[in-house]
């Protein structure tokens, strides 16, 4: 068990005083096993009106209004939590890819987590041909699914390179699969991509990384911002070696484990984004995240 403090800091700063601003903030964690929230603040500088906002099961989502002229706004959110998860390794009762493949198209379920809400491709995670003959190399049909996933996460993170500079937010999962190269969010949806091509429930999830190492590990990728990765359904939890869903962070070649920190999950990026908005102005804008996330213990 570990527990954690978190801060996360956005800035922007506007060419010319933002006459007024609406932004929808995801920045609250959600529940999920392995994970407590034991406390969450948010607040906005210079000020303006915070409250809640509809959102899908998968995401908190805040409202903040500007009415005020800005040329700053910079968003605060800080939490401490508990993390004690267990890591899904894979064990030889794991249904095959096909069984579970089977179970999420036959799955008469709706609710946020049914694998029919993930089976199917999305703005952001669109089935890619060439995505989907690489990723098939893990994922035959006959493979025991937690194998097969983690196999998959292990080939992204060996043959892929991080490079924050090669991709933006908006960058297709076919050019960063084309120059092998991108961030955490890249190497997610190309992920995402392969899997539901296998005809595999898969959802972005979007967190945090521990910042500092444990003593003697090395330091993970991506733990500086906002991190992402991918949930994999495994058939439903207990029935015919089901796992129910589990996380695998291709960037790092890892499961999800006391390292991550979830905040939310969707169909891609679009789903989950930490800060959106409109804003009324003639000037231009520039953004900066800092994100610190410290064990407490």
């Amino acid at each position: 068990m570990i527990r954690y403090a978190i801060s996360h800091e956005t800035r922007f700063t506007y060419g010319a005083p933002v006459q007024f601003a609406r932004c929808n903030l995801r920045l609250r964690p959600i529940d999920w096993p392995g994970q407590t929230v034991d406390s969450f603040m948010l607040a906005a500088e210079p000020g303006g009106d915070v409250f809640p906002a509809r959102g899908h099961d998968g995401v908190n989502v805040e409202r903040l209004v500007m009415h005020d002229p800005v040329h700053e706004l910079v968003i605060l959110a800080s939490a401490e939590m508990t993390i004690e998860r267990q890591i899904p390794f894979p064990m030889e009762t794991d249904p095959s890819v096909a069984q579970v493949a089977a179970a999420a198209l036959a799955s008469m379920d709706m609710w946020s987590l049914a694998p029919s809400q993930f089976l199917y491709p999305s703005a952001m995670a669109p089935l890619d041909p060439d995505i989907a003959n690489w990723c098939a190399q893990s994922l035959a049909p006959d493979q025991p699914i937690v194998a097969a996933v983690l196999n998959l996460a292990l080939r992204i993170q060996r043959e892929f390179i991080f490079d924050p500079h090669a991709t933006v937010s908006s960058t297709p999962p076919s050019h960063a699969f084309a120059q092998r190269a991108g961030v955490c969010q890249d190497f997610a949806h190309i992920m995402i991509s392969g899997l539901r091509a296998a005809g595999l429930a898969a959802a972005y999830a979007s967190g945090y990384l521990r910042t500092l190492p444990p003593p003697g590990g090395e330091r993970l990728v991506g733990a500086d911002a906002m991190h992402a990765w991918v949930l994999v359904w495994c058939g439903d939890e207990g029935v015919n070696g089901g796992r129910g869903w589990i996380g695998i962070d291709p960037t790092n070649g890892i499961f999800m484990g006391e390292d991550h920190i979830l905040i939310a999950y969707g169909r891609d990026y679009a789903d989950i984004a930490p800060v959106d908005g409109i804003f009324s102005g003639y000037g231009g804008q520039e953004a900066s995240v800092a994100v610190d996330v410290e064990p407490m213990d």
